[in-house]
């Protein structure tokens, strides 16, 4: 069960008590404790074009073996000429800047409730020893649109729902053409993860805020995990660093390229991959001067569909990994506060 609220991170700042414990973290117990905000090397992702992965072109298969890569290498890649343009991209985080500008009581009116994960607020608090993240959120459910609960959407800044709504839609096409190319890159009809991700899939936007950090050392933004979506859409703050994944035991630092999208693939495309394209552990580090802002939009297949390995993706050389899974999403919350991986619990 949730604990009560407590302060957002804005809040904490605002009333100038320092830094409360709740937000420190003790180093591993393997007695070495590198600070979180040591300097880690640069992931080596491409670039993708989305526009060619739908093409039968030499392009486009050039372009299917990059992103066939990067998923099974890294569970991360940028896309580009993603038919959404950098002017709106940008109005998306503007706004989202302008609503954690507002004051409190403002952002206030669409709070969130205990035990509910929509709405303005800090981290979900489930148990009295759980060290908290460093940030603030505003958590919504976009799509379908009959599951949009209206009083957590902001009226103000001026035109944000609307935005909204129209970035949802734009957002559809490239999530369309995403799952497509995915199947495609391993071989499979390219209906087949679409199919299993549902006509009731579900899409939630979460707008992220970290605020300058006294401790970068010590505490942040959000700690390791993966996710439970289908897969990740990101749109990260052009000019700070922040978002580091982990590989081979390494943390890397996301590049920052402009205009482009960031999708990580999620624990329940793991699963239908049977494990070729892995859902990568990833964390937000902390910045003394700068605040960072970000926008995540989780895709979650739907409740009623049964996810699982893909038949061609099963052999006597790669037997199955993964029992199939429904509701991934409800296991996911109470793994991910105790520091566990939810995918444990649906490997074979």
């Amino acid at each position: 069960m949730e604990k009560p609220k407590f302060k957002t991170v804005q809040e904490v700042i605002a009333a100038g008590e320092g830094l409360p414990e709740r937000y420190l973290h003790t180093p591993n117990g393997d007695g070495e404790s590198q600070p979180l905000n040591g300097s880690v090397p640069e992931m080596d992702i491409p670039a993708i074009d989305l526009s060619l992965l739908i093409s039968s072109s030499e392009d486009g298969r050039e372009e299917l073996s990059k992103l066939h890569l990067a998923l099974s290498t890294w569970g991360v890649v940028q896309v580009m000429n993603h038919g959404i343009t950098e002017a709106f991209l940008d109005k998306i985080y503007e706004l989202t800047k302008q609503f954690f500008a507002l004051p409190t009581e403002e952002k206030q009116r669409g709070a969130r409730e205990i035990g509910s994960i929509q709405g303005y607020g800090n981290d979900m608090i489930l148990s009295d020893d759980q060290v908290l993240d460093w940030i603030d959120r505003l958590y919504l459910t976009t799509y379908p649109e009959d599951q949009r609960k209206l009083q957590f959407w902001p009226e103000i800044p001026f035109g944000f729902r609307e935005s909204l709504h129209e970035y949802t839609i734009k957002q559809q096409q490239v999530i369309e053409i995403f799952f497509k190319a995915m199947a495609r890159s391993l071989g499979l009809e390219e209906n087949c993860f679409l199919d299993m991700y549902g006509e009731n899939a579900t899409m939630d936007t979460r707008f992220n805020m970290y605020p300058p950090c006294p401790r970068p050392d010590k505490v942040l933004g959000v700690k390791p995990h993966a996710d439970g979506s289908a897969f990740t859409l990101l749109l990260p703050d052009k000019d700070v660093e922040g978002l580091q994944f982990l590989k081979d035991d390494k943390w890397y630092k996301a590049p920052l390229v402009p205009n482009t999208i960031l999708i990580n693939v999620g624990d329940q495309i793991e699963i239908m991959s049977n494990g070729i394209y892995k859902s990568p552990v990833h964390r937000v580090v902390t910045n003394r001067e700068k605040e960072r802002i970000s926008v995540a939009t989780f895709c979650i297949p739907g409740a009623d569909k049964e996810i699982q390995p893909a038949d061609g993706l099963v052999s006597e050389a790669r037997p199955r990994l993964y029992k199939t899974v429904k509701k991934y999403v409800e296991l996911y919350f109470d793994y991910y506060q105790q520091g566990r991986r939810p995918i444990e619990a649906a490997l074979i």
